[in-house]
């Protein structure tokens, strides 16, 4: 018996699919794309000052081998042989900013999450260094200033941490998005571990020319980063290295994409014109351009999609990023306590079917697109004495929506043709309530992929794909076929517009929140500078907390 269902098998991939809010190990079948088995640990966040957001990068590395080694043992209960795992592919949480030392493998601090806004006068400061009619950073690289990307990190490790400035100086350290330190570490580490990062990933750095495909000699200039410090760019799909331990030694890692370009794959959104969005702790509209770069003219980001292989061609995507999706249910569990799991959220929500007049925008490191606004917070606002704590968690998954909804207006002005129908992918998509209400507020159809895990997908595919495997073909004839769940709208275009248009008005409440900004330096001072409206919102949303923590209705 267990000898026949490994023979129907044929050869496997594995995928590391490293998140912000976890790390996950999936193995697929190659010839199906079905997924087989998989392994989840969640990843802690460090929140140290207001604004900062960062990670161990050890216990990011530990929790990819530990779900390594139980999806392994999984794979042993089913009487399915690991050998069969031909190649791994890595898709990782991007611009994450992580140094490290090249002798011990020791971090040399904490990894700076994506989410991270303590480079904010960091980026003042560059700001009015670029001239107003040449913007060449964002020409050159398809991106805004902004504390979202890798080099204003980068910069205030080396202004702000004597152990990372020791170590440049020493020649002995190395800097990496996620990818990289675990690429590193994965194909041996201090004994001849891979230093390379892949086109997806260099993308989001803001040191990367999207059109040469090259480290860039002035923005490197510019942001006064030592090009020697970085990574090798590599295609998305080729073998970088071999595990050098555990389970899977001796098995290629042979793809790297950054988790949406992974995601954008795994959709199969090879054609231009053809997007995604996914749910995670962020939210993420792509949209293929093909061989060309599109820049926006509505906020959105000019971004690599992929290049599978060494030899293949790059393609480009438009992006529309959110920073607070997943992570505004994370908060109200670990934050106000209103929930216990993420998984509630849609049962309070199914109480009430309204936010009835709440609207809740989770600015909490500012606006990313389509408005590039640092100075927003959070804001929930039309509270009255009838709302309760399902009326904020319906207004939080709202909230989701009505941000994909202005993207999505953005992408549609930017490629001209408005998209018929989106495709969803992402943890949050197992909520029904929230994939109708997406369906409602864009007055279009939602669909989703029955087997939800596309990130990982891409990342597989990409690494079974990469020459010297080849056990994955990429040709459109053999894609498999994905069912999928489809939802259409189902209130009236009226009221979605009316909803929408009450949400930009709470969008544009939350704006100008922060006016003198230094997060830099912890000074308790900002406070200060916040309008009275802050500490009243605040209250009202530590009051409404600490009511229901307490089971007062």
């Amino acid at each position: 018996m267990a000898a026949a269902k490994k023979a129907v098998l044929g050869p496997l991939v594995g995928a590391v699919d490293q998140g912000t809010s976890s790390t996950r190990f999936l193995v697929f079948n190659s010839k199906t794309a079905e997924l087989l088995s998989h392994h989840q640990v969640e990843i802690k966040q460090e929140f140290p000052r207001e604004g900062w957001v960062e990670q161990d990068p050890k216990e990011i590395l530990q929790s990819v081998y530990e779900c390594i080694e139980k999806t392994c043992e999984k794979l042993g209960q089913l009487n399915i042989d690991i050998s069969n795992i031909k190649a791994i592919g890595v898709s990782n949480q991007r611009e994450t900013t992580v140094v490290w030392d090249k002798l011990t493998g020791e971090p040399l601090y904490n990894a700076v999450v994506w989410l991270d806004l303590r480079t904010q006068s960091t980026v003042e400061k560059l700001s009015k260094r670029i001239p107003g009619n040449n913007n060449f950073v964002k020409s050159k690289t398809g991106l805004p200033l902004s504390t979202y990307f890798s080099a204003v990190k980068l910069r205030w490790l080396l202004d702000n941490v004597r152990t990372v400035q020791k170590a440049v100086e020493e020649n002995r350290a190395l800097f990496g998005t996620i990818d990289s330190w675990l690429i590193w570490s994965l194909t041996g580490g201090i004994n001849g571990g891979v230093h390379c990062t892949d086109v997806t990933n260099a993308s989001r750095t803001m040191l990367f020319n999207i059109h040469s495909l090259e480290w860039d000699k002035e923005l490197c200039e510019f942001f006064g980063i030592p090009m020697e410090i970085l990574p090798n760019v590599r295609s998305s799909s080729e073998i970088y290295g071999l595990m050098k331990a555990g389970a899977l030694e001796g098995v290629p890692i042979s793809g790297c994409l950054g988790d949406q370009s992974a995601a954008l794959v795994g959709q199969m959104c090879f054609q231009d014109g053809q997007a995604k969005n996914t749910y995670g702790t962020g939210c993420f509209l792509l949209c293929n351009t093909g061989r060309k770069c599109v820049f926006s003219e509505h906020g959105l980001l000019t971004t690599v999609a992929y290049k599978l292989g060494r030899d293949k061609p790059v393609y480009y995507a438009l992006e529309g990023s959110v920073a607070i999706a997943g992570a505004v249910i994370r908060w109200l569990r670990d934050n106000l306590g209103i929930i216990k799991s993420s998984e509630e959220i849609e049962k309070l929500a199914k109480e009430v079917g309204t936010s009835y007049g709440c609207y809740f925008v989770p600015a909490f490191s500012g606006l990313y697109a389509p408005y590039w606004e640092p100075s927003a917070r959070g804001i929930i606002c039309g509270l009255t004495q009838f709302t309760n704590k399902c009326h904020i968690a319906f207004a939080a998954l709202e909230a989701v929506c009505f941000q994909t909804r202005e993207i999505l207006d953005a992408m549609n002005r930017d490629c001209g043709i408005p998209l018929s129908h989106l495709q969803v992918d992402g943890g949050m998509t197992s909520n029904k309530i929230l994939m109708q209400l997406q369906a409602d507020i864009l007055y279009i159809p939602v669909v989703k992929p029955s087997m939800p895990e596309t990130t990982a997908l891409g990342a597989a595919m990409a690494a079974g794909a990469a020459e010297g495997v080849g056990v994955w073909s990429l040709e459109p004839e053999d894609l498999s076929a994905v069912t999928m769940e489809r939802f259409e709208p189902q209130i009236n275009a009226e009221e979605s517009e009316i909803r929408y248009s009450t949400w930009k008005k709470a969008v544009m409440k939350s704006i100008g929140w922060v006016t003198t900004q230094s997060p830099e330096s912890g000074d308790p001072s900002i406070f200060c500078s916040l309008p009275l409206g802050f500490f009243i919102v605040s209250s009202m949303v530590m009051l409404i907390g600490a009511r229901y923590i307490s089971g007062i209705p």
